[in-house]
């Protein structure tokens, strides 16, 4: 496997500096310091001080310095054509900002708050998308709001939702280091998320009784570095789920005393998946039932199990049931809100999750409010300095 990723170190003039930003790639979030010198990006290298990366870049990273023009200039204009097919004539930005403003103000007068709406970007600052928020819900007054969490990561939203009522993942990076078993499923973190993946590579090489379990339909690059590859069949993800809770209620590995304490409604899942036995989740997922029965082992009698998946599991017509079916693993084993252990969602873009935080979605408002509840939207309201929210 070669997967590029390191730091870049460059001879930097005296009279450059540096400055820290974030990469815009994927959801890693890996911090970089950007060398300018005379107004002008010279170079990228990774911060030695983040957290996400600890100084390590992958490839799209490195590369960031040369997707910005070295003679330092700037979009100073926009382009603007009267009509379709005409050609684009360069205009100020502050003009056109104000015909954008204009023309939102037109349809809002015209047909109603609802008939505009906004759409965010996954790589906006959390302040960003606090600003657009305000802008939807307490100016125009409209809850047509989404970020890109609407496309990649609404199936993580609502799983969490159901199944811990709030969309707030309860796991970390460190967690990597933590883990004795990580199941990765939909994800193929060594090209996805290559810093993450050195990361899980490292951790294993210090700690090798540490078993990853992989399902994917695929033989990715990460599935090869799996101790264990579930190659399922495509959907049918809940069944191999499934069939690792009723192998582990089987065979004592559920921790009865944390349902008991912190869950709600688990007798009707320990009825739902008590014909789900690993034969039968064979003849669904394709993958030997005695490969599930290992998987739901390693899982079960782990100090610390994690399990970190994306897209796979998120992008589908059953996404939220996906989601919910693997958080079902951890809330049967206690695995979850200690070092570790936990069901992580892996985003797609840098801040998707600042962007959740921050109630950018038409489904959130901040701090893991609903705006289906007018307690909340009240609350909220009163914050923002209006009368109500939409």
């Amino acid at each position: 496997m070669d997967m590029p990723v390191a730091r870049r170190i460059e001879i930097v003039s005296e009279a450059a500096h540096e400055v820290a930003s974030i990469c815009c790639y994927c959801g890693t979030g890996c911090g970089v310091r950007v060398q300018v010198r005379g107004g002008a990006v010279a170079g990228v290298r990774g911060d030695d001080s983040h957290p996400a990366n600890r100084g390590r870049l992958c490839s799209k990273g490195l590369a960031l310095g040369d997707t910005v023009r070295r003679d330092g200039a700037r979009v100073l204009s926009a382009q603007w054509r009267e009509a379709r097919g005409e050609p684009l004539r360069d205009i100020g930005l502050t003009h056109a900002l104000d015909m954008a403003a204009d023309r939102l103000a037109e349809a809002i007068a015209k047909h109603g708050p609802d008939s505009v709406g906004f759409y965010l970007s996954g790589q906006l600052l959390t302040e960003d998308y606090a600003v657009f928020n305000k802008l939807a819900r307490a100016l125009a007054g409209t809850n047509n709001i989404d970020t890109n969490s609407r496309l990649c990561m609404s199936s993580a939203v609502s799983g969490y939702k159901r199944t811990l009522g709030a969309d707030a993942p309860p796991a970390c990076y460190e967690d990597l280091e933590l883990a004795d078993t990580v199941l990765i499923a939909g994800s193929n973190m060594a090209y996805a998320h290559p810093v993450l993946f050195r990361r899980l590579e490292a951790a294993r090489a210090q700690r090798p009784d540490m078993k990853v379990i992989v399902a994917d339909p695929r033989r990715t690059d990460t599935a090869a570095f799996a101790d264990l590859h579930l190659p399922i069949a495509p959907g049918s993800d809940v069944a191999l789920f499934n069939a690792m809770l009723h192998v582990m209620l089987r065979e004592g590995l559920a921790d009865e005393d944390y349902i008991a304490r912190h869950t709600e409604g688990f007798e009707a899942l320990r009825a739902r998946v008590q014909t789900v036995t690993p034969e039968a989740a064979q003849r669904l997922c394709g993958v030997p039932a005695d490969d599930i029965v290992q998987a739901a082992r390693w899982f079960g009698k782990a100090g610390a199990a994690l399990s970190l998946y994306t897209m796979g599991l998120n992008q589908s017509v059953a996404g939220t049931d996906k989601n919910a079916a693997l958080i079902h693993l951890h809330l049967a084993t206690g695995q979850i809100g200690r070092p570790g252990a936990g069901p992580f969602s892996l985003t797609g873009q840098p801040n998707a999750m600042g962007g959740r935080e921050a109630g950018g979605m038409a489904t959130l408002l901040p701090g893991h409010r609903d705006p289906a509840f007018a307690a909340h939207r009240a609350e909220v309201a009163r914050l923002w300095g209006v009368d109500s929210l939409p």
